[in-house]
């Protein structure tokens, strides 16, 4: 079958020209505020293109509105504008951090290579000293994690980092946010580097695998607050660096053994895996790693991962169904989310099985609100507000119910969902 190519893209204004002054006391209404825009000259479509790349997840108007709603006392956005303080001063006395600082025992990893145990693997009370045994869905609260939490504090701290420079506009938190990026990315004495070598491993059986790509998820939101500060040109010098390290580590994601295992894994983790292509892909301006997540999701996520009923029956098989269901949405959101700005109609896609992202989408949502109604196996409570699908579904597939449904679950766990918050408390778009 034949797929979208990329459509062109237009460049777009740099955040600092989308300062759109507007009294106090005019109309909160997304259309009157791009109406101020267009007529002041700024190119919406797409956010912060440069050299040809949309900034990932956020569109002109998503900034426009937030930035011009985040300005006016006592407005929709008070309360996120004074948490934004609060959680960027906050910011500024966070890290560094890095793979170098706490080291596992016993293990062939070296000094820079970032290290995991697989969650649902513990000893064998057979056999205390022999390799460990799989319990799905049972976390061992005894396995090395501090690469993992470091990596994850980094990125979300990122990229509060960069919303607090774009919003609040305080250099500050940009220069503390480039500060964070070299120690980890760059610095030669404590980089990280650029591959999962050993990832999830199991003691006593592997020292890496391929799902190991599932715990640099949150390296998509840090490239989201990377591309922030880019569009500000506030760079303190270190773009190169970073650009460098995301360039090596997505040649290794899409030609090594344990990069290609992830891709096929078949579940989940092939959902993620092209989500983080495809974010460092368009961070990159790499149009042939995009064109590999683009053929994943036509050819292998959406007809091989799912019914037509919208059911996923490799995440249904697992101990926590409805939990790993609902994550894999959130990566098959982000991956249409991104294509969307990349003017990709994913969302609209149905594979020859009658499957597809919106079906996906109708069959999960309910169950997410209304936990009680699943009846395939679930061990433990679903925590409903760590889920960003449905509000990415609304806007992607134009449901308004869907954005209405993350508004009654929540939003929160994650820095992206800052900007979802902000976002949906805004007045919604009318004719």
């Amino acid at each position: 079958m034949g797929y979208p190519t990329l459509a062109p893209l237009q460049y777009d204004a740099a955040m600092r020209n989308l300062r759109i002054p507007v009294s106090e006391g005019q109309p909160l209404s997304r259309r009157h505020w791009l109406g101020l825009a267009a007529g002041a000259g700024v190119a919406l479509p797409l956010w912060g293109q440069r050299n040809g790349k949309p900034a990932l997840l956020l569109r002109a108007s998503d900034v426009a509105l937030v930035n011009r709603a985040l300005h006016i006392a006592d407005g929709p956005l008070a309360k996120e504008r004074a948490q934004l303080e609060t959680d960027a001063r906050a910011a500024l006395a966070s890290g560094p951090w890095s793979v170098t600082t706490e080291r596992p025992k016993g293990t062939p990893a070296g000094p820079n290579d970032f290290f995991s145990e697989g969650p649902y693997w513990w000893p064998d009370p057979a056999r205390p000293s022999g390799p460990y045994v799989r319990r799905d869905g049972e976390v061992n609260p005894d396995r090395f994690t501090r690469n993992h939490d470091d990596l994850r504090a980094l990125s979300e701290t990122v990229l509060c980092l960069a919303t607090a420079a774009v919003l609040l506009e305080e250099p500050r938190y940009a220069s503390h946010a480039w500060n964070l990026l070299r120690v980890w990315f760059v610095d030669e004495a404590t980089r990280m580097n650029p591959n999962l070598e050993f990832g999830q491993a199991i003691r006593g059986l592997v020292w890496g695998r391929g799902i190991g790509l599932i715990d640099t998820v949150p390296l998509i939101w840090l490239v989201q607050g990377v591309m922030l500060l880019e569009a500000l040109g506030q760079t303190d010098g270190g773009a190169v660096g970073v650009r460098n390290w995301f360039r090596d580590f997505l040649h290794w994601m899409n030609t090594s053994e344990k990069g290609v295992d992830e891709r096929d894994h078949g579940n989940n983790h092939s959902t993620w895996w092209a989500a983080q292509v495809a974010a460092y892909a368009t961070y990159l301006g790499d149009e042939a790693a995009l064109l590999r997540a683009w053929t994943l999701f036509y050819e292998a996520i959406v007809p091989k991962q799912f019914l037509a009923n919208g059911s996923a029956p490799k995440e249904e098989e697992r101990t926590r169904s409805l939990s790993y269901s609902a994550m894999n949405l959130d990566g098959l959101a982000v991956l249409c989310r991104i294509g969307q700005l990349w003017e990709l109609d994913l969302w609209e896609f149905e594979a020859d099985n009658g499957a597809s992202p919106a079906k996906a989408v109708a069959y999960v949502l309910p169950y997410l609100e209304d936990p009680a109604k699943w009846t395939k196996p679930q061990i433990t409570p679903i925590q409903k507000d760590r889920y960003l699908f449905p509000a990415l579904a609304g806007w992607g597939l134009g449901v308004p119910e869907y954005v209405e449904a993350q508004r009654r679950l929540g939003c929160k766990g994650r820095e992206f969902t800052r900007w979802l918050r902000m976002l949906i408390a805004l007045p919604p778009m009318t004719e």
